[in-house]
């Protein structure tokens, strides 16, 4: 089972079967109990930390994901595929499209005051679905085009973490953040002195400096989860990649589909398609479509330059399954949607909506385009071998 947990197929397939099981509930004859139940209010005596089941998850689980992710942008940025210029350049202008073109989409569609702060939402790719596609139907693609969508999906995840501190942090209290951060260096710095000598006391040490770190971030009013992305980036290397192996089947077999399931539990409106507001229809079109146009645009902008009779890196067919690959939004669209439309319960719902409609679309599309590019290049590489 840890085997699963560690692969790239079936964490993908617990994730959307737990956003179906969360949306087939919401809508049953105990959703209304299951939704009680995620909004009891949970506290910690003598700190004011008092969330309810659903922001424990979304805050607390989540930001243990992030940490995941931050480990593997630290490694990816320092040794990976994005430690040089070179290499980040060509994906991160690909990306940028796949995030300016999906935001001038939502913004057109629903321009309205009440809905216009939803423009972050679509512009999230999520690795975790990206990883499943590519293993489940990427067999034979060349290695410059798997590491072209890893790497525009990693840059995504960098956009969406910025979007998530830079603009949801509400009445920052100043004191508290700066007793976070030096936690956090704290930790840093143990991390780095931690030895196969010390390990039994230092780890447990610096776990319980995480959690505190977490608390005073929460406690500060920037958004906790950018507690696990600044630790994942201040751990010393090597025992990050140790903690994320560590961490990974509980991330991908627990803490990623409690998340999509507490996200999903969203009761579909009985209205028309007309009542429907726009920030859904946005979203639906921005993710698959937006993302598409603005990859495969930009994409091949950044192919566009290189030495005169050359083949391009990326071909367009590759660039434009790249597009539908990036328009997975899942897990980083959804908690952008409980942050967009934190104050409006019927809106949430409803962008969160989109997101399923929006990221499944693009799944089924990129599903179908990945497998026609893989299916192209073992061509090749049979018609090479003959």
């Amino acid at each position: 089972m840890i085997r699963l947990l560690r692969a790239e197929r079936f964490p993908a397939f617990l994730l959307l079967g737990a956003a179906v099981l969360g949306l087939i509930v919401a809508n049953s004859p105990v959703g209304g109990a299951v939704l009680d139940f995620s909004h009891i209010e949970l506290a910690v005596p003598g700190t004011p930390l008092d969330l309810s089941i659903a922001h424990w998850v979304a805050d607390l689980l989540l930001a243990v994901f992030f940490f995941g992710v931050a480990v593997e942008l630290q490694f990816e940025l320092t040794r990976g595929q994005l430690n040089t210029l070179g290499k980040a350049l060509k994906p991160a202008i690909g990306a940028a499209g796949g995030v300016l073109v999906p935001i001038g989409i939502y913004l057109v569609v629903a321009w309205d005051p009440a809905t216009r702060d939803g423009w972050p939402i679509p512009t999230a790719t999520d690795i975790a679905f990206a990883l499943g596609v590519l293993a489940m139907f990427g067999k034979g693609l060349p290695s410059k085009v798997r590491v072209f969508l890893l790497a525009l999906a990693i840059i995504d995840d960098i956009v969406g973490i910025v979007f998530i501190a830079v603009l949801f942090a509400t009445d920052v209290d100043l004191a508290s953040l700066v007793v976070g951060v030096v936690l956090i260096a704290v930790f840093a710095l143990l991390s780095r002195l931690v030895s196969e000598g010390n390990r039994v006391v230092l780890v447990p040490l610096m776990i319980v400096l995480a959690l505190v770190a977490w608390a005073f971030v929460y406690s500060s009013g920037i958004h906790a989860t950018i507690a696990g992305v600044l630790l994942g980036l201040a751990i010393r290397q090597g025992e990050g990649m140790r903690a994320r192996h560590v961490l990974e089947p509980w991330i991908n077999g627990l803490i990623l589909p409690i998340f999509a399931f507490f996200s999903a539990l969203v009761v579909i409106p009985q209205v028309s398609p007309s009542e429907l507001s726009p920030a859904l229809w946005a979203i639906l079109i921005a993710l698959p479509v937006g993302k598409i146009i603005g990859i495969t645009l930009f994409g091949s902008i950044a192919m566009a330059v290189r030495p005169k009779g050359t083949p391009p890196e990326i071909r367009l067919p590759d660039l434009i399954a790249a597009g539908a690959l990036g328009g997975i939004g899942f897990t980083v669209s959804l908690l952008l949607s409980s942050l967009a439309f934190a104050d409006d319960g019927v809106l949430r719902d409803e962008a969160t909506l989109g997101v399923l409609g929006g990221s499944t679309i693009a799944l089924a599309l990129s599903g179908v385009l990945v497998s026609l590019r893989a299916r192209h290049y073992r061509r090749l590489a049979v018609a090479e071998t003959v």
